[in-house]
């Protein structure tokens, strides 16, 4: 074993998954910098690394230090301790402060940060609170490192290490180690699995009650992460048996207890043969109530408005200039009979006009009408094709973040007489229950969307279910108005939907693009570059759009060589060369990235799938901004695994936004999520083109697979029977 010790000059390449690395190290005595690559996560340029391993000499980039392990080596130099710190390592110190520090306290610098913070005021420009601050910052940056290694030792992922470092600070390590399956009910998702990792290779017992209890939740929460809401009693035993090794009796014993306890409800299932199912306590609820108050708001006698169907078509051309087809006015007509009702209809069948229609109809009587939609993008697109003010629906009903609760409730209902949610497919039953408990018995609710989209991300499949409960009426607009009868976007969109081949403009090369084509490639590389190509020259020189604002590559999968991170990591080299770069968890990020938020964030204002761009990165204070549509929002380093690169999405981001072109590439290796939604739903948001590119198996795979995972879901049956 071979040891090599120096300063780590870049780095190349990092896999944001495994935190595979490839870097230059400047070793003393050496002309040249040193090619390392190996497992190495939680270095940064800048740092001195000792790093142990083997010579190995590659065809094409000849002799390369393979890392079988490494640590991290504080300088001890002056020189050494100024280029550190200068490095925008440690928040708060950038190159002027760095010399400033450095000049004063000499080779004592580092220890006087760490152990002295006091003595860092005698340094101008630096105060009391700055001192503290320096010091914070210090302790964090040393101790996410230590908490990698913790987590590297155990062999666990090590991009899990921001998200424990800000539930638990710097007793983060103690925590895991002394009560570990903590973890497993604050960070929900990947908690049991990290505290299960920890508290078995310490020698936990496989049958103590604390780790059964939080893999019985676990496995009820991994159901409802994929639509379900609800799991059946015996293929959740069986699955604490077969993965966890778990005996039936143990389990079957906290289970009872945890629904004692009413943390989990069992009943038999009306939808499963009678077989007992289990639910999260608060999904439980939610469907009830949703069931409930349908019936309720149902229950209550509506008075038509006494108006002919011209006196329909004149109020709306005179408000919108629009002349209602036969099929529109025949909806319009019918519904201000109901008081509540579902609008269904594909792209370009009118959805909007018929919205529109409907604020203009009932504001000519008097009525409040609020618009509203499930993501603040689905929003902003529907106040821009409106006209109208559109909200979320948690803005609509006063979401608080920091009390976790809605403002508006049973008690406090929305003040309005009609209330219209369009991209209603993408409501989960949680929401939806909010959404209707807050809703007066006397107002009018219309759900407007498209079935044959993808499901919500939530758990359950509400306007299906709603519709299919035969309860609700459902008014499907099928006619397309849309551009005209001959955009093939919208003819393939609905052939789609019916599994027929699709109208195909096939070619052989990225030149000429029509609205719509095909352009076979059965090479995953390959692809790659001519997305690459699409992306760079084919479209802007033929559309004139941006080339990152305007295009929009969407793929079924992650993983893979055309899945999303390693597409975002070749368009990221493509189209942005800017040099301002920070690293952090094992991600690279330029000034200029198209980037998109992860998760709804209501402290800052900015929601899961929003898309921006990055405009600021300041390696002293180890923050940066994105500019999003409306205005700039700040982020710490440390939270930058709440956004990722989006040159390229998945398919179920992208729902509720349009795009004004659209490069989808299916391959078979994407064979699992090749399904008939998960196409229609991409080729959907292309407004001016959309690009498929692929194989034609491929393709015939995902036209014919119209039987996607069926999601548990009682409440059809529950509408039907409450």
């Amino acid at each position: 074993m071979i040891t090599l010790a120096g300063n780590l000059e870049r780095i190349t390449y990092q896999n944001q998954e495994n935190h595979f690395t490839i870097a230059k190290l400047s070793v003393d005595g050496t002309r040249n910098l040193i090619t390392i690559l190996g497992y190495m996560a939680g270095i940064t340029p800048g740092e001195t690394i000792r790093v142990r391993g083997t010579w190995e000499t590659h065809p094409r980039y000849g002799q390369q230090f393979k890392v079988d392990s490494f640590d991290v080596t504080l300088p001890a130099s002056i020189d050494g301790i100024r280029n550190y710190l200068a490095s925008g390592i440690v928040k708060g110190i950038g190159k002027k402060m760095a010399e400033r520090l450095v000049d004063y306290f000499k080779d004592q610098t580092l220890l006087v940060i760490e152990n002295s913070p006091e003595k860092l005021t005698c340094v101008e420009g630096i105060g009391e609170k700055k001192a503290q601050q320096l010091h914070q910052a210090w302790q964090e940056h040393h101790f996410l490192r230590r908490l990698m290694q913790f987590l590297q030792e155990n062999g666990l992922k090590l991009s899990y290490a921001a998200k424990i470092f800000r539930q638990y600070g710097k007793e983060a390590i103690d925590i895991l180690t002394v009560e570990p399956y903590r973890i497993a009910y604050d960070i929900p998702g990947i908690g049991f699995i990290i505290a299960d990792t920890i508290a078995q290779n310490r020698g936990a017992k496989k049958d103590d009650p604390e780790r059964i209890h939080a893999c019985i939740l676990f496995l009820m929460e991994q159901s409802i992460s994929e639509g379900d809401t609800y799991i059946h009693e015996d293929e959740l035993l069986q699955k604490c048996f077969e993965i966890f090794e778990i005996g039936y009796e143990e389990a079957t014993e906290i289970l009872e207890a945890l629904s004692k306890a009413g943390d989990v409800i069992k009943e038999k299932s009306v939808e499963s043969e009678g077989r007992t199912v289990v639910f999260a306590k608060s999904i439980y609820e939610a469907e009830i109530g949703v069931a409930k108050k349908i019936r309720a708001i149902l229950s209550v006698p509506v008075e038509s408005y006494p108006i002919e169907s011209e006196q329909i078509t004149a109020e709306v051309y005179k408000k919108l200039a629009i002349d209602l087809s036969p099929e529109q006015l025949g909806i319009i007509k019918e519904i201000l009979a109901d008081r509540i009702a579902v609008i269904t209809g594909g792209p370009g069948t009118g959805k909007t006009t018929l919205i529109r229609s409907l604020n203009a109809i009932f504001e000519a009587y008097g009525e409040t009408v609020c618009l509203a939609a499930p993501t603040g993008r689905a929003a902003r697109r529907l106040s821009e094709v409106s006209g109208r003010k559109a909200e979320t629906i948690h803005k609509l009903l006063g979401y608080s973040p920091q009390e976790n609760t809605f403002q508006k409730n049973q008690d406090h209902p929305i003040a309005a007489g009609v209330i219209i949610i369009d991209e209603a497919s993408m409501v989960d039953t949680v929401l939806m229950f909010y959404l209707l408990r807050s809703i007066l018995l006397t107002s009018r609710f219309y759900l407007v969307g498209d079935i044959f989209q993808l499901p919500s991300v939530g758990p359950g499949n509400v306007l299906s279910d709603i519709i299919t409960s035969n309860r609700v009426k459902e008014f499907k607009l099928e006619k397309i108005y849309r551009q005209s009868d001959e955009s093939p976007i919208i003819i393939n969109a609905h052939k789609v939907r019916n599994g027929e081949d699709l109208i195909l403009d096939d070619h052989d090369d990225t030149q000429d693009l029509s609205e719509f084509y095909f352009l076979e490639q059965d090479n995953p590389e390959r692809v790659v570059s001519t997305i690459i190509e699409l992306c760079c020259r084919s479209i802007p020189n033929s559309l004139h759009l941006d080339p990152v604002n305007g295009i929009q590559v969407i793929t079924p999968m992650h993983k893979g060589v055309v899945g999303t991170i390693h597409l975002n990591q070749e368009l990221q080299k493509a189209l942005n060369q800017n040099t301002d770069v920070f690293q952090t968890n094992g991600s690279t990020f330029k000034y200029g990235d198209k980037v998109m938020h992860l998760k709804n964030n209501y402290q800052k204002e900015v929601f899961n799938g929003d898309i921006g761009r990055i405009n600021g990165i300041d390696m002293e204070e180890r923050k940066f901004s994105v500019a999003y549509d409306d205005r700039t929002v700040e982020y710490d380093f440390a939270e930058a695994d709440d956004i990722s690169l989006a040159y390229a999405i998945s398919v179920h981001k992208s729902q509720g936004s349009e795009y004004p072109a659209v490069i989808v590439p299916l391959m078979t290796q994407h064979f699992a999520l090749l399904q008939r939604n998960l196409l229609y739903t991409a080729m959907t948001r292309g407004k001016e083109l959309v690009v498929l590119i692929g194989t034609r198996r491929a393709l015939d795979i995902a036209l014919k697979n119209d039987k996607p995972k069926r999601r548990l879901s009682s409440l059809s049956k529950r509408i039907d029977t409450l």
